[in-house]
C-alpha cells in the first residue's frame, strides 16, 4: 500500500484506474509558486515537499507526492482564483501551445525518488463566448491552467504531445517506472488492483 499525499480527485481516479492499492492523506506542506524557478524544478520541489510532510507521519509506508503547473512564455499557471482569472488564462492559451509539467516524488525508507514529466498541449483558437461559457461551468476552478483535459475542455485541444495522464495530473507510465526503481509495489503485492 502507498499513501497519496494529495486531495486531487483526478490523481485518485488515475490510481484507481490502474488498480493501485493506496489511501489518501492530504499533505499540509506549503507549495512554492511563481516564476523564480523553472516549471520542472518548481513541481519537483513541491512534489517532494508534499511527500516528505506525510512521510514524517507515516515512515513505514511509501508516500507519493505530486504537483502540476502549466507554463507559457516563461510564466507558470496554477489553479485560477476565480472565474475571471480562469478566463484570463484561457485567453492566453487560445490558439497556442503550452506545457504541462507534473513532478512526482516517492518517499520510502527515508529515500526520495523523484521525476518530472512535461507534455505539450495545443489549444485551438477560442472565441470569447466559448471561454466565458466554459468558465461558467465551474470546471476550471480547481485545475492547474484553468482546464480539464478529461472534461469539457477536451474540445479545445487540437494536439497533445506527450503523456495524457500527465495533463490530467499524474503521469502513470513515469510513476510505474519510478516505483520500480524505488522498489515500491503500487499494487499491494497482488497485481490485480485494489479490492476496495
Amino acid at each position: 500500500m502507498i499513501i497519496l499525499a494529495s486531495g486531487s480527485p483526478r490523481r485518485k481516479e488515475l490510481l484507481d484506474q490502474i488498480g493501485a492499492d493506496f489511501v489518501v492523506q492530504v499533505s499540509e506542506a506549503a507549495e512554492e509558486s511563481g516564476d523564480a524557478l523553472a516549471p520542472q524544478e518548481l513541481v519537483k520541489r513541491n512534489a517532494i515537499a508534499k511527500a516528505e510532510a506525510v512521510a514524517r507521519e507515516h515512515p513505514e509506508l511509501p508516500v507519493l507526492g505530486a504537483d502540476t503547473v502549466v507554463a507559457l512564455d516563461g510564466h507558470t499557471y496554477g489553479k485560477p482564483c476565480d472565474k475571471a482569472d480562469a478566463c484570463r488564462m484561457l485567453r492566453l492559451f487560445a490558439g497556442r501551445t503550452h506545457e504541462v509539467s507534473t513532478g512526482i516524488a516517492l518517499v520510502c525508507g527515508g529515500k526520495v525518488h523523484a521525476d518530472v514529466v512535461t507534455t505539450k498541449v495545443t489549444f485551438a483558437p477560442l472565441t470569447e463566448a466559448e471561454i466565458c461559457r466554459y468558465a461558467e461551468t465551474g470546471e476550471p476552478l480547481d485545475k492547474a491552467g484553468a482546464y480539464a483535459v478529461q472534461g469539457q475542455a477536451a474540445v479545445f485541444i487540437e494536439k497533445l504531445d506527450g503523456s495524457y495522464s500527465n495533463v490530467v495530473g499524474l503521469p502513470l507510465h513515469a510513476l510505474a517506472r519510478l516505483a520500480g526503481k524505488a522498489g515500491v509495489d503500487l499494487y499491494g503485492n497482488h497485481g490485480e488492483g485494489s479490492a476496495r
